[in-house]
């Protein structure tokens, strides 16, 4: 059996088709299309009517495409650009009256337990304790558990591209003032959460999502062309030295350093401040990277607890999110 996932997220709206058979969700084939919703995005929030069209014909392309790989009807949902709009309703019921496909959006604590079950699994139980860091477009997630489900889940807004518009709104690159405004912003919202994932005391640190591949990249782990199996480690040292690099150049010089796209460039200060951040509060020194995230997580709760789990949390015909849109319970079974 194949399942697709499509992703709305800040940037990209991303599909992925897997073979479910045998309880481990195997790539087929992946696709993306490039809105950059977030700079679509309303001083207050809202998502326009252009914006929404785009959205609308990106998942009916992403659809079209799950079909020709064999796998109808794609799990779709959406990160917190859509999330936090205050026209979020509207948005889904747009996307669905146009495709027919009826995406959700997922609390970002939930956003954090899906991911931290596709690390879990990536990585096994030889990492023991495990705290998990997720950059996204407009918020960070963070998770910590000593088994298949954390025991902790936080999602912040701290995403890359929400505190790049919230705080580098003048210069390029960003005054000093712009930064440190940022880097007290961060040390603020982290306070609480960092001092939970100190007192744990994880074994083992995980990083996902493209911001913290790309700044791995450019810290001098291997490139994505090498494949998914690559160890491939991100040291805060490291990345400390990363931000000083960042920080004086303008975002069309930082799209020619290793592993910063230029679609990212913009926001990979900001996002470096984030991971930098969060690891000194944690004590973290070190961190590995994980292909799996969000998607994988989405797809591994599917194959353990079949479609009437997805039923149960995307939205209805008329644009609400049915309830059980709750906390992750997944079915007993190996890793």
């Amino acid at each position: 059996m194949r399942v697709g996932v499509v992703d709305a997220g800040s940037n990209t709206v991303r599909l992925v088709v897997a073979d479910v058979e045998g309880g481990v969700p195997l790539p087929v084939h992946t696709a993306k299309w490039k809105l950059r919703l977030s700079e679509q995005v309303a001083p207050d929030g809202h998502i326009g009517d252009e914006a929404v069209e785009q959205l609308a014909q990106a998942v009916e392309a992403a659809a079209r495409k799950a079909q020709r790989w064999g796998a109808a009807g794609p799990l779709a949902f959406a990160t917190a650009v859509v999330r936090s709009a205050p026209n979020r309703l509207d948005v889904l019921r747009a996307v669905h009256d146009r495709t027919g496909v009826r995406m959700c959006t997922l609390p970002g604590e939930v956003e954090a337990e899906l991911t931290f079950l596709g690390a879990r699994r990536w990585l096994g139980w030889r990492c023991g304790p495990l705290a998990l860091f997720d950059i996204g477009g407009g918020s960070l997630e963070v998770a910590f558990g000593r088994g298949r489900l954390p025991e902790f889940a936080a999602a912040l807004p701290l995403g890359a591209n929400r505190l790049t518009n919230e705080f580098f709104r003048t210069g390029d690159p960003p005054s000093p003032e712009e930064v440190k405004a940022l880097r007290r912003k961060v040390r603020h919202q982290l306070r609480d959460v960092s001092a939970r994932i100190r007192w744990e005391g994880p074994r083992t640190a995980v990083a996902t999502s493209r911001t913290f591949q790309q700044l791995a990249r450019l810290c001098g782990a291997a490139p994505g062309r090498d494949g998914p199996f690559v160890n491939r480690v991100l040291h805060r040292s490291d990345l400390r030295r990363a931000i000083d690099t960042l920080v004086a150049l303008p975002a069309t010089e930082r799209a020619l350093l290793p592993g910063i796209s230029a679609p990212r460039a913009r926001q990979s200060l900001a996002g470096a401040i984030v991971g930098h951040t969060a690891l000194k509060l944690t004590g973290i020194r070190t961190v590995e990277l994980c292909p799996w995230a969000i998607r994988e997580g989405i797809l591994l709760r599917y194959i353990e607890e079949g479609p009437d789990w997805w039923t149960g949390i995307a939205p209805q015909t008329d644009g609400e999110t049915a309830p059980g849109t709750v906390p992750l319970r997944v079915a007993a079974s190996t890793s």
